[in-house]
């Protein structure tokens, strides 16, 4: 029996002195990967952090990633311009140390930062010159320090940490005594000759680095496999930043109009974009799987899969009438259908390929398919899809196919099941009760159960007040219609009055009824309110309409 070979890596102990650091910072080889949080840290850290350093105190390790692999860093720092690694060197990548690191530069550099509307200058961090060890003071400190002499305040002799830094002895002459350079030189020595503790992990795998990075960072929560992989796929010279073309897909840019956004799609994750690439470069969308995906393969299938995308996006609004992305049962059904669309060259489904994909769709979101080891059943919808792509039916159980207990369902805006109800009721393109034309559903009125585009069409005040047994959030007591309507035209009032009151408004309230899977209201108990009589009529329909989009043949 073969025994697979196992790599043995082991990190290194390498301390580095302050010059030699900030050198290699200079030098391009020290980088600020941009999975790390932005630069936080204010001057009082900072002074503290240099105080430490000129006590001689330990001020914990740095660990870097050594590789030749290109990840999308930091450019700048404040006013201050990074500069790039040299062709063909190492870089090193700060894996913790961050904002010590930055800190420590941000000073050396005399750089300036913006942050919530306010400049801070790290030049205004001061050695106190008069510092006094029995009164347990700081050395350094974020702004000039002073001494109150009779009740009177005056500047202590102090000097900027960027001046001992960077000027020599003979420069200061002018400045300061020759008492006072004797102290600023042992405060220089102090900070240059200090010993960084250093550990540095060479060519370890990138999601080891990255796993690395999640340990010691963020308390053991791991990061995300779309994270990895924007810091995995980044290439300056292609143009390709994954995080950037995730944004410009959601949002569109000045140039590029067509995105997510324009067609109430927004609230696709950023996990499933990468998973649909997957999904068509190496057909599985499990984590390690895309973690083992080249670079240069994961940028060329990004242009095919933003196409098939956006085919799939149009098939669900315009074929299955899903208007918006938040009513979608899990954001993820739209990775089997970009592969779907990729493997079909994106042409427009037969009519065999649409009532099988309606069948999956809607067992997909009844069956709660994707509600635990989702990345798994995207793999094996994948398979799925050749076969509807062949028009070979799919088997499913008996059982999967059937709706039942719909009288009784509570509804929730986050529930796969009462999303894919949404779905069927989005279908047919509900109407306003006023106006007799179309809703206008948009995602930010979707987000939960209490928003603007749900209405319950029995409203809960009236029940509350008039039949307190009944159970209002019922899902086939829910309705999409505007938020104008709901608020202003029913409130609380029962349907037989808000009903006959749309009527006089809207002479078409049958159809426009109907739009809401709701029948006529004498046999329906709207004329007489009668809640039990309505949700068991409601229910029926909206099973029948289920049932026909589960056997389609």
């Amino acid at each position: 029996m073969s025994v697979e070979k196992r790599v043995i890596m082991q990190p290194e102990n390498l301390p580095k002195k302050y010059e030699s650091l900030f050198l290699q910072i200079d030098m391009g080889q020290i980088k600020l990967p941009m999975f790390q949080r932005d630069f936080v840290w204010d001057k009082e850290q900072t002074a503290k952090l240099i105080d430490s350093i000129l006590k001689g105190f330990p001020i914990g390790t740095f660990i870097f990633w050594k590789t030749r692999d290109e990840l999308r860093s930091y450019k700048n720092i404040g006013n201050h311009k990074l500069p790039k690694t040299p062709k063909g060197d190492y870089a090193y990548y700060v894996l913790d140390g961050q904002q010590r690191i930055t800190s420590l530069y941000a000073v050396r550099k005399g750089i300036r930062i913006t942050r919530d509307g306010k400049e801070i200058n790290y030049k205004d961090i001061y050695i106190d010159l008069e510092y006094n060890a029995d009164n347990d003071d700081q050395i350094a400190l974020a702004a000039k320090p002073t001494k109150i002499i009779n009740e009177n305040t005056e500047e202590k002799h102090c000097i900027s940490v960027h001046d001992a830094l960077t000027r020599s002895m003979v420069d200061l002459e002018d400045d300061y005594s020759k008492e006072e350079r004797k102290i600023i030189d042992v405060y220089q020595k102090s900070l240059t000759g200090y010993d960084f503790s250093t550990i540095i992990i060479k060519d370890y795998p990138i999601e080891i680095a990255c796993e690395v990075f999640s340990r010691i960072n963020t308390g053991g929560k791991v990061l995300s496999a779309f994270e990895i992989m924007v810091a995995k796929t980044y290439d300056e010279k292609k143009g390709f930043d994954l995080a950037e073309k995730y944004d410009e897909l959601r949002d569109g840019t000045d140039d590029e109009k067509a995105c997510l956004c324009a067609v109430k799609y927004e609230t696709i994750p950023e996990s499933v974009v990468m998973q649909a690439v997957a999904a068509i470069a190496v057909k599985q969308v499990r984590s390690r799987d895309i973690l083992k995906i080249k670079r240069e393969v994961f940028i060329n299938y990004w242009k095919p899969m933003k196409a098939s995308l956006f085919e799939a996006v149009d098939f669900l609004r315009h074929t299955f009438r899903v208007p918006v992305s938040q009513i979608l049962p899990y954001p993820a059904l739209l990775v089997p259908l970009t592969y779907f669309f990729y493997k079909t060259k994106n042409k427009k489904p037969t009519n065999k390929q649409r009532k099988l994909l309606e069948q999956w769709f809607y067992w997909s979101g009844l069956n709660y398919r994707y509600s635990s080891a989702s990345e798994t059943k995207i793999g094996e919808d994948i398979i799925r899809m050749d076969k509807i792509i062949k028009e070979k039916e799919v088997r499913y159980q008996a059982n999967e196919l059937q709706v039942v207990g719909l009288e009784e369902w509570e509804f929730s805006a986050g529930d796969a099941g009462c999303k894919t109800v949404l779905c069927a009721l989005a279908y047919h393109s509900p109407k306003s009760f006023d106006s007799n034309s179309l809703v206008n559903l948009d995602n930010s009125s979707l987000k939960i159960a209490t928003s603007r585009n749900y209405h319950h069409f029995f409203p809960k005040a009236y029940l509350a007040e008039h039949e307190k047994s009944a159970k209002p959030n019922l899902m086939s007591n829910i309705t999409l219609i505007d938020g104008y309507s709901n608020k202003h035209k029913i409130g609380k009032k029962p349907p037989s009055k808000y009903v006959a009151t749309f009527k006089k408004e809207n002479p078409d309230i049958k159809e426009t009824l109907a739009s809401h899977i709701i029948g006529d209201p004498d046999k329906w108990g709207l004329s007489d309110d009668n809640y039990t009589k309505f949700i068991e009529k409601r229910s029926k329909a909206i099973v029948q309409f289920l049932t026909k989009k589960l056997n389609p043949f």
